[in-house]
């Protein structure tokens, strides 16, 4: 495990990355209100890649959606100690009449980055995630994991200092790679952890594949079914870079998915 994750776990208080206190969501009200999460209590550290596990339904989603300002709690608060956050969705959600470098550069305006310095940046973030020479092409031109690529790029411009190379921010992923194949899957979790190690990165990954979640996490998350609480959270200390098929990546993932099979078996869902 990584010194951010012992940091996290540890008794001793730490500098959180993300500090969730209590925090639960509600939708709708009186009789008719659906309780998404119920007390959630969890400290990320900063540079610490954190998987999120659950049953459909959950609330991993609506999790990230509050941590990233796009949704109110119900109760409980929320501290990400004026990070830059950027949410990363299961689908691309590119503008699909605008070439790969115009999304980009799309996002680098909304952060007020000047006309000038717009190109460059984006085909620097198009760099990082081994898309150069695809600056002209629109989204339909392009294969799912290279989409999905594109809207890590966005991401980034989106909250990225390139003064400090990404040191303070959280990146927010939800199930970004769960629609493609196996290879495809297994290519970008080498891609992602790249850019977690070099820009120093925080992140919150959800996931409902397990493997996936001990291949790439510091700590794995176990949430409850719904509401969706914190029930248990695992350490991975499995030395990096991992394999997906690796032996102890296997084995910790039995662990969990019979920790996960015996929540839901309890909730009966």
């Amino acid at each position: 495990m990584t010194q951010a994750a012992t940091a996290a776990l540890s008794r001793t208080p730490a500098p959180a990355a993300v500090r969730l206190s209590g925090v639960s969501k509600a939708f709708g009200s009186g009789d008719a209100a659906l309780l998404a999460l119920d007390d959630v209590s969890l400290e990320v550290a900063p540079g610490e890649f954190v998987c999120l596990l659950g049953a459909s339904g959950c609330g991993k989603s609506t999790l990230l959606n509050l941590i990233a300002d796009l949704d109110t709690p119900t109760a409980g608060t929320i501290d990400t100690g004026g990070a830059r956050v950027a949410l990363m969705f299961q689908e691309p959600a590119l503008f699909p009449w605008l070439t790969v470098t115009a999304n980009i550069e799309l996002a680098l305006k909304m952060r007020g980055v000047p006309r000038s310095e717009r190109r460059e940046r984006a085909s620097a973030l198009l760099a990082s995630v081994h898309l150069s020479g695809f600056e002209k092409k629109r989204p339909h031109q392009l294969s799912g994991g290279m989409r999905q690529r594109v809207a890590l790029a966005r991401a980034l411009a989106l909250t990225v200092d390139e003064t400090d190379g990404g040191q303070g921010t959280l990146l927010l992923m939800d199930e970004p790679f769960g629609a493609l194949d196996a290879m495809t899957r297994d290519l970008l979790h080498d891609e992602i952890e790249r850019i977690w190690r070099e820009r120093g990165l925080t992140v919150l990954f959800v996931t409902h594949n397990v493997r996936e979640a001990v291949r790439l996490g510091d700590r794995v998350v176990l949430l409850s079914s719904r509401p969706g609480t914190v029930v248990e959270q695992f350490p991975v200390d499995i030395a990096r870079p991992r394999r997906i098929d690796a032996a102890p990546v296997a084995a910790l993932a039995g662990e969990i998915t019979d920790r996960l099979r015996e929540e839901v078996g309890r909730h009966g869902a």
